[in-house]
């Protein structure tokens, strides 16, 4: 085996400059790769890592139905005290969670006693949303709070473009109109504490209220809820307490007889999951491009290789060489080739990915400014695009390798 390696290698340089040209564009494929894969990556985590962590959390929890109804802002799907304290045990009881919030979600009219318009609000307790959200407080300007106490009873936080709208700023005066569940109507006067920024575009209309000041508002008596959002520990463990949760939930029944409540990934519940699908297949994309790359060159090169050494192949049959050792020689020059190259090719690959950091480039998304452009690549996905390359150089080194090994000695030393 030892003997075979060091014949491929030789043969390999016997042509230089076809090598050459061979590893380079399968290097170029692997750098293409790896600095897309890198790029998208980051590009999808810091997305997913801004949406949860400043508004949606990872999972979130409703009545049955809710959901499906989301965009009225129903309130007679709200949790009761007896539901709550039951979901409270499931949560506490579960280690793989790090922090969850209750909020009432709700839709008003908004005053600054000269125009009146509509806004979204969630209402919520401060200290349970910025643990469960931290990054919410990135968000308000001119927010100094260090405990995660970012507004209290009788303040509003304001979305940027209704404040801008309104021409309200922080301390103005202001008063909510709502209906409750009951069809009364009720009003409350608030001071704005800080203006919001929205995350994906001007249309934003999300403020935020203590959820004492809409219980007021709504009339509510009690603990009374519609949306548990739920942090983990680690992202990864997603999958597993979703299913965890959904099986726990199982046994809490409605009137119907049908399950109490239902939980739903941020996934389930954005947008953005979309893009971030659209990012995964972009990645599966360009690793199919490289495949292409490396399997036409490397088909080519073995394929010249054999035909510019017929008479070589003959010779070495005919003092006895077995068509397997042939054919193994074969493949260990693509097999070489392709190890060449791919350890050319991630170190290129990291290399770039790291020039791209050290370079501090920033970008924009939707409402988010200046963000810093921060790459990186997992040892996993770089043993698995290692892994694509060098498969794919063995499989189209087979085809001439096979075909050189069941040459006949005769017929191969007729060859000129």
């Amino acid at each position: 085996m030892k003997n075979i390696f060091k014949i491929a290698f030789r043969n390999l340089f016997r042509y230089k400059r076809r090598t050459l040209l061979t590893s380079l564009l399968i290097v170029f494929g692997m750098i293409l790769v790896i600095v897309f894969s890198g790029i998208s990556t980051s590009f999808k985590g810091m997305m997913i890592g801004t949406i949860t962590d400043s508004m949606m959390g990872h999972l979130q929890i409703h009545k049955k139905g809710y959901v499906s109804s989301i965009d009225n802002l129903p309130l007679h799907l709200n949790l009761t005290s007896k539901e709550i304290s039951n979901l409270r045990k499931v949560l506490d009881d579960n280690e793989m969670i790090k922090a969850y919030t209750f909020r009432i979600k709700l839709g008003a009219m908004l005053s600054n006693f000269e125009q009146t318009t509509n806004i979204r609000l969630t209402a919520v307790d401060p200290e349970m949303e910025s643990q469960t959200c931290p990054a919410l407080t990135d968000r308000i300007e001119g927010n100094s709070a260090e405990d995660g106490q970012f507004m209290q009873e009788g303040e509003l936080i304001l979305p940027k473009n209704l404040a801008k709208g309104l021409k309200l700023k922080k301390g103005d005066d202001i008063v909510l109109v709502a209906t409750n569940k009951d069809g009364s109507v009720n009003a409350i006067g608030l001071k704005v504490a800080g203006i919001v920024e929205g995350l994906l575009g001007p249309s934003g209309r999300d403020g935020y209220i203590h959820i004492d000041d809409a219980k007021t508002l709504l009339r509510i008596t009690g603990d009374e809820i519609n949306e548990i959002a739920i942090r983990l520990n680690e992202l990864d463990d997603l999958k597993e307490v979703k299913k965890q949760l959904g099986a726990e939930l199982q046994q809490f029944i409605n009137k119907q007889d049908q399950p109490a409540f239902e939980s739903h990934t941020w996934a389930e519940l954005s947008p953005f999951a979309t893009i971030a699908t659209i990012v995964d297949l972009l990645i599966i994309t360009v690793k199919i491009v490289l495949i292409a790359i490396v399997l036409v060159s490397i088909l080519n090169v073995m394929m010249m290789s054999v035909y510019e050494r017929v008479s070589e192949i003959g010779t070495i049959s005919a003092i006895g060489t077995l068509p397997s050792r042939i054919l193994g020689l074969f493949l260990a020059e693509g097999f070489s080739l392709g190890l060449i190259s791919t350890i050319i090719g991630n170190i290129l690959g990291v290399a770039v990915l790291y020039v791209i950091n050290i370079s501090n480039f920033h970008f924009s998304f939707g409402r988010m400014k200046d963000i810093q452009l921060v790459t990186s690549v997992s040892s996993s996905e770089l043993l698995t695009i290692s892994v694509i390359v060098l498969l794919i150089t063995v499989l189209s080194s087979f085809q001439p390798a096979l075909k050189a090994s069941k040459m006949q000695p005769v017929e191969a030393l007729r060859h000129v």
